[in-house]
């Protein structure tokens, strides 16, 4: 968050209020196959490739899925989306986070310029942002 993003759909980096040169944004994730009334694990479950796949692949998977499953026809999350998601799927991790500044600036730059929506690689490092400033961090490295 905080200065630029990344987009794949034309491999640049655009300073944020900057518009995108690229005249016809297309996804980068493969078009929807799995309703999203069937559950994450169910999901996961059908994907072969990830039987034998690691406990990261797994997870990445997971992100990947719950992104899709969230996202608008055209393979974006409206901001206000990623928020709820933060705030369902991520809640054991950012509670306690709320006082934060680091934690509060990244919220509030979700309820801002709302009509932007984010890629899957721009939620990838929302997720990854949070993650590294949270205290849990510190508690999962002394395990």
């Amino acid at each position: 968050m905080g200065g630029c993003t990344y987009s794949t759909q034309d491999q640049t980096l655009h300073s944020e209020g900057e518009p995108n040169p690229s005249a016809a944004p297309t996804s980068t994730l493969a078009p929807r196959k799995m309703p999203k009334s069937i559950s994450v694990s169910k999901q996961l479950a059908s994907i072969k490739a990830l039987k034998k796949g690691s406990d990261l692949e797994k997870v990445m998977a997971t992100a990947a899925l719950i992104f899709r499953n969230s996202s608008d026809p055209d393979g974006t999350l409206e901001k206000a989306t990623a928020k709820t998601l933060l705030q369902t799927q991520f809640r054991n991790f950012t509670e306690g986070q709320e006082l934060k500044p680091k934690y509060r600036e990244i919220l509030s730059e979700l309820d801002e310029h709302i009509e932007n929506k984010l890629y899957f690689e721009d939620f990838m490092i929302l997720l990854l942002s949070i993650t590294v400033m949270l205290d849990l961090i510190q508690n999962i490295w002394s395990v």
